[in-house]
């Protein structure tokens, strides 16, 4: 799929914005200022919830700031079925499955996450490798590559099927199926998770089963009192921490 850029813009901290389209896929690509970082710049791939990337801009315009503050490239691009992007009918059943299930206060059983989550993973790592594939081939874009945020079940199986990926920084707080339990196993890139510990809409307890899961010799978790929204500022520090660590 070819990359091609729509649109640009320089923000006030000198990050320049860059709007692009990868085939029909939407994306954004954040680079530093001249005097933050000499190109080719590490790339962090900017994983979000499937909310679509104008709902999500605030949230990853401020992520993407502080990641060039660090002297890193930031890239994010619409999942399938969101934003503009094509109506995904399964997926839109899925969700509304999900919601009946919780207004009823019922259990959300695997059937519904399975099929909430297993095939947007189908559908949108090969999407995120695509762009990778078109990113690197810019002269400001180097390696190495980390992921950051977004469904950690794509988070997951990104850090198992992509090598370019040396890192990753996984949001736990997004329904997990038991298939993915066992591609964690499989997981062996330094890991930095971060967890709400009281997420109203998050399986605490699978959340932490996921993490004993997880392969890697070296995984952090960072669990902070609160509900989803309510991360506090310096777990964003410590992310940005375990990156310049990694991607330096």
């Amino acid at each position: 799929m070819d990359l091609r850029f729509t649109s640009e813009q320089r923000l006030d901290d000198g990050v320049l914005e860059r709007e692009f389209t990868l085939g029909e896929i939407p994306g954004i690509l954040w680079t530093p200022g001249s005097a933050s970082a000499s190109a080719p710049v590490p790339l962090i791939l900017l994983g979000h919830p499937p909310l679509g990337l104008h709902k999500m801009y605030p949230r990853l315009v401020g992520r993407a700031r502080r990641a060039a503050a660090d002297g890193f490239a930031t890239a994010t691009i619409e999942l399938p079925g969101c934003g503009d992007r094509p109506r995904w009918p399964a997926a839109e059943q899925a969700r509304a499955d999900l919601r009946r299930a919780r207004e009823a206060g019922e259990p959300v059983g695997d059937e519904i996450v399975d099929a909430l989550v297993l095939p947007l993973v189908d559908k949108a790592v090969p999407e995120w490798q695509a762009a990778l594939d078109a990113l690197l081939t810019l002269p400001e874009i180097g390696g190495p590559v980390g992921y950051s945020g977004g469904v950690i079940s794509i988070g997951v199986r990104l850090a198992v099927v992509e090598p370019r990926i040396v890192a990753a920084g996984l949001f736990a707080g997004s329904l997990v199926p038991r298939t993915m339990f066992e591609e964690a196993r499989q997981v062996t890139i330094p890991l930095h998770v971060l967890l709400q510990w009281d997420d109203e809409g998050n399986d605490r307890q699978a959340a932490l089963d996921l993490f004993d899961a997880f392969g890697s010799k070296e995984k952090s978790l960072h669990a902070n009192m609160g509900g989803h929204a309510g991360v506090p500022q310096f777990a964003g520090d410590s992310a940005a921490q375990f990156f310049t660590r990694h991607l330096r």
